[in-house]
Parts: C-alpha cells; structure tokens; sequence
C-alpha cells in the first residue's frame, strides 16, 4: 500500500504541471490574440507547427529516461533537474516585448516552443514515475485519482485566480498583469515538483536489464497493439478536450454576453472536474474501467450536443451543461492513465521488455497532439468565422463559436468511445498479465 502522504506528494507533481497545461488551454489563445495582438490563424499553425518538434523529442526524451540509472531512481531525477526551467521559461511564454508583428510572430515561436520541451523534459518522468511507485492494478487507479484531483486543484487555482491576479497586479495594463500572474503560480510549480521528487520512491526495478536500442524499442512498441489504442484514443480526447477549453472564454465572453462571469465559468467548471476526478477510483471498484471509460465519454458527448441547444440567455443552464461535462469527462481521467501503466506491463508481458518511458512519451506526445490539433483548431475556426478581437461579433462568428464549443467536442468523445471498443486488458486480462509477470520475476 502506497501512503496516502506519497499519494499527495505525487499529486502535487501534477498541480505543477498543471499550472501551465490548464493555462496554455484556458488562457494562452486569448492571450496570444487579444493580449500580446498576434493573428488568431497563426497562432493555430503555431501550435500544431511544435508538435513536429515533440515527435522527436517526446521519444528520445522516453529512451532516456529508460536508460537513466541514478541514486534517485530513472524518472525522479528529472523533476529536481528541471524544476527551475519550467518555471523561467513559463514566464518567458507570457512576457510581452515591444515588437513588431512579425517579431511578436518569431517571439511566440520561440518561447512556446522552448516551453514546451522543458515541459516535455520534466512531465514525460513525472507521468512514467506513476508507473513504477507500485505494481497493484487497485492502487495505480488511487494514485491516478489523487493525481488528477491535484491536477484539477491546480486547474482551479489558475482558472479562480488568474484573471483577478491580472487586474490586481497589471493596474489596467494586461500584459503585465499576466506576467507577474504567471511569475507567482511558477515560483509555487517549481516547490511543488521539489516536494513531489522528496517524498515518492520508485519501487518497481525491473531485474532484466535494459539491452535494446533505441531503434529496437521503437519496435517493441510498435508491435504493442493495446498502446495503439491509447495513442489514437488520446488525440481525439485532446483535440476535443482543448477545443472546448480553448473557446470557453470565448463562449462566455460574446455567445452569452457576460464578460464579467468568465472567471466564475471556468472555476466552477474546475469544481466539476475536481469532483470527477475524486469518483474515479469508487467507480474503478464496481465496474470494469474499460466499459466505464466508453460509457463516461458517450454521457460526455451528450451533453456537448444538448448544450448546442442552451439559448443565450439560459445563463444557469449554460454553466449547469459546462460543469457536468467537466464532472463526467474527468471521472474518466485517471482511468485512462490507469490503463497507460498496464499498457507497460502487456509489452513486457508480450515482448520481456519493459519500456515504461518509451510508452509514456509516446503516449503524450500523442496527447500534446491532440492539444496542439484543438488550439489550432480553435485558432483557425475563429479565424475562419472572421472573429475579431474584443469587439461586436457578427451572427455567423457567434453561431461558429457554439458550434465550436458544443458538437465538435460531442464528435470527437464519440470517436474515443468507438476507438476503446478496441481495448482488450479489462480487469481479468490485467491479472493474468501480473500473475504472468510475478512468476518471472520469481
């Protein structure tokens, strides 16, 4: 059994990175067109442009970390490494220099990108280290729920605080207000990480040594048709996840002309996710999560498609639909990373090679792509439906938000359900694979 102190110290892991994940999906589109003036169509190329650069790092990063052998354990090392750079470079993001256009353009460019790799650097350890602080199925649920609660206690900080920090601390000057917000939620992200690497310990060490290349790992995964699943599962997740996030304040600000609610939308659809998150695990004891998890994004898509018919002026409603959604998609969040860690224990199991780091990263990087595929998305949809920055939207702009907002998250939920009928390691599967894994090892 895993002590409930560790469990929050790896949840705190989370609330860290979350800080800038819940950010970057909140506030970073609004940021970069209405605030820092960079064209909204850019800005969705832009995402989308970085992850070409995560397809080569994500997986080296992986490989890596497979390979590290430290007193401290291959994946707790990174979080005291990086601590500090994530939290420099966060800031970068959302400094405003007095540029040009274009050199606001290349600016952008070069810190989201910069970013995004030391994010990749301490977050892809981070999510494998939940795969190795113990073996039991039940437990690994736990972990991911205590994880996710702190993760969505994050979210809640910088959905409740952000934009109050940016009044209080700007005096009416934006730019500055998001800056010194975002140095203050960094300074704490960089502590938290450092209580998380303190006080967890990597207990699961593999006793075959890691032999293969590079090359060869590549092809173990491959060849594991379960992380397949995950992989796709996890782009359209995302891709409808930020899509929706991305356009909330959107949403609020001009579909349901309340300007002045945005900050109460967002947090309490924080709560929801919060809440969710915390029934994962009673949900995990009663029914196989692999059915929980299709039937969880089905009720997602639902009420995406019945909030598509909430009028404007139903306000009370419009939240009500936004908090439930919350509550249900991210019940079904630690299930997934749950079936991440067993992912790893079928590869071995299949191939007698484990490549915890390698399924990870390539797991996220599949995750960071449906994240770039939803903000480019809401970029270029914006864009598309000739939105233009704080001022009177036309009725094609306003209807292309609710769409936007509603159908196309409800879509892509259903095309996760539909891809998770493909995933076979439900409960039974899952204890043969550690009953299997427990006689080698013996």
């Amino acid at each position: 059994m895993i002590s409930v102190k560790e469990k929050v110290a790896y949840g705190l892991g989370d609330t860290a990175s979350n800080i800038v994940f819940q950010t970057v999906m909140l506030f970073l589109t609004f940021f970069y067109t209405d605030i820092f003036g960079i064209p909204p169509a850019f800005v969705g190329t832009m995402f989308l442009a970085v992850r070409l650069i995560d397809a080569i790092t994500d997986p080296l990063m992986g490989a890596l970390t497979d390979r590290t052998q430290t007193r401290y354990g291959k994946f707790r090392p990174y979080l005291l490494w990086f601590a500090l750079p994530f939290g420099i470079f966060s800031v970068l993001a959302f400094t405003t220099p007095d540029l040009s256009e274009q050199g606001k353009m290349i600016y952008a460019f070069v810190t989201y990108t910069a970013l995004m790799m030391v994010y990749t650097a301490i977050n892809i350890p981070y999510c494998a280290l939940g795969a190795v602080l113990t073996t039991d199925p039940k437990e690994r649920v736990s972990i991911q729920s205590y994880r996710f609660v702190f993760a969505m206690l994050g979210g809640l900080l910088v959905s409740g605080l952000t934009l109050p920090l940016v009044e209080f601390l700007g005096q009416g000057d934006q730019a500055k207000g998001y800056q010194l917000t975002i140095t203050a939620m960094s300074i704490l992200g960089v502590a938290m990480f450092l209580i998380c690497f303190w006080n967890t310990k990597e207990r699961l060490n593999p006793t075959r040594p890691h032999n293969s290349s590079f090359k060869q790992d590549l092809g173990y995964l491959m060849q594991n048709d379960q992380w397949r699943v995950l992989s796709l599962a996890a782009v359209f997740l995302l891709t409808g996840l930020v899509l929706k996030s991305s356009l909330a304040i959107y949403y609020v600000k001009y579909f349901l002309k309340m300007p002045d609610m945005i900050t109460l939308f967002i947090t309490l659809g924080m709560v929801g996710n919060i809440f969710g998150c915390m029934l994962a695990q009673p949900l995990a004891k009663r029914v196989c999560k692999v059915n929980a998890y299709i039937a969880l994004q089905l009720i997602s898509a639902a009420l995406c498609l019945a909030a598509y018919f909430v009028p404007s002026d139903q306000v009370i409603l419009a939240f009500t639909m936004y908090v439930l959604w919350g509550f249900t998609i991210n019940m079904a969040t630690p299930l997934l990373w749950a079936k991440m860690a067993d992912t790893v224990d079928y590869g071995e199991y299949k191939q007698g090679v484990r490549i915890t780091g390698v399924i990870y990263s390539s797991i996220i990087f599949f995750i960071k792509l449906g994240v770039a595929v939803g903000g480019a998305a809401a970029g270029w949809l914006l864009s598309g439906y000739g939105y233009q920055a704080d001022a009177v939207q036309t009725p094609e702009t306003l209807d292309g938000i609710l769409l936007s907002f509603t159908v196309l998250p409800a879509m892509c939920s259903i095309l996760v359900a539909i891809v998770m009928r493909k995933y076979t390691l439900n409960n039974q599967m899952v204890d043969k694979i550690h009953l299997e894994l427990n006689r080698i090892e013996k």
